[in-house]
């Protein structure tokens, strides 16, 4: 079990345990490329593991969890820090 990365904790502070973390860095592009590019990359994280996202745009923080809730994957965790969002998605097997 690899405990990544260290600033994602869940909501009660606990961290977040991960076998595989692909990364998508997002930083630069707007609405709706961080989506799109999350849509395009997640295919290819194998099932139970995790693409990290890191983005600029504000709107990913509305846009990402709406997009796990409609596809079923994950969102592990969300993180805002000074100039950028962070998401930690498990991706789900579709039915």
């Amino acid at each position: 079990m690899v405990i990544y990365p260290p600033g994602f904790r869940t909501p009660n502070g606990d961290s977040v345990p991960v076998d595989n973390i692909t990364i998508l860095d997002t930083t630069g592009l707007y609405c709706p490329e961080p989506v799109m590019l999350l849509h395009n990359r997640i295919v290819d994280v194998a099932v139970g593991d995790c693409l990290r996202v890191i983005a600029t745009d504000p709107s990913t923080q509305r846009d990402i969890p709406r997009f796990c809730q409609f596809l079923g994957h994950e969102l592990v965790s969300e993180q805002v820090n000074e100039s950028t969002f962070e998401y930690l998605i498990r991706r789900v097997e579709q039915g």
